[in-house]
């Protein structure tokens, strides 16, 4: 990924919250020696430096990717910056938004208990505190048989590229300008974007 030195996140404990806050990621590999892409949340291992996922057995990307350097990426909010926010219109414009690669080894995981913990903490992550679901509750036989559907895996990372493009390369007067722009819209992006230069600001 092209990364201008004024836009690389090189803090490793945020480069991970956004990892875990943007987890619904694109993965790449080559599939029957093209570029082949499968969406679909990942879950991050700090300890073991790795991510775990699952495909559905019936997409044949998984049949391949054993051993082979994937890229996944993990995209978070972004959003259009109009010149006409500038002091000046001497200006053209831009897109804001912040993005990590990761690069890794795949390996696919048969181990029945690790797949089980893998979807156990995917669910765990995305059901609400209050929801009443938990995979523990289920029969055995039943996750046994919806398990037979899915090719679970652990990406083992090597190398991680994280940007942040967000006006560091204008004037604070003019990063100013964007963000009250930014937090008076009522698109999400926006104002999630205009969080994160708030805090760069801050830095």
């Amino acid at each position: 990924m092209y990364i201008p030195k004024y836009f690389k996140i090189e803090n490793e404990e945020m480069i991970y919250d956004l990892i875990e806050k943007y987890s619904f990621a694109t993965l790449f590999s080559q599939h029957k020696g093209e570029p082949h892409a499968t969406h679909l949340p990942l879950i991050l291992n700090k300890d073991e430096n790795a991510l775990y996922g699952h495909f559905a057995r019936a997409n044949e990307q998984w049949k391949d990717i054993a051993n082979q350097q994937v890229l996944v990426v993990f995209q978070g909010p972004h959003c259009y910056i109009s010149p006409s926010w500038y002091e000046t219109t001497r200006a053209v414009p831009t897109w804001n938004y912040v993005s990590i690669h990761v690069y890794g080894k795949l390996e696919i995981v048969q181990d029945g208990k690790v797949v089980f913990d893998s979807l156990n903490d995917m669910v765990n992550k995305y059901e609400s505190p209050e929801s009443s679901y938990n995979l523990h509750d289920l029969e055995p036989g039943f996750i046994e048989g919806m398990s037979k559907g899915i090719v679970a895996f652990k990406i083992n990372i090597t190398k991680i590229e994280a940007k942040a493009k967000l006006s560091q390369n204008h004037p604070v007067e003019r990063q100013e300008l964007v963000i009250k722009q930014l937090e008076n819209s009522s698109n999400q992006d926006n104002k999630q974007i205009a969080s994160l230069m708030k805090k760069n600001l801050l830095k």
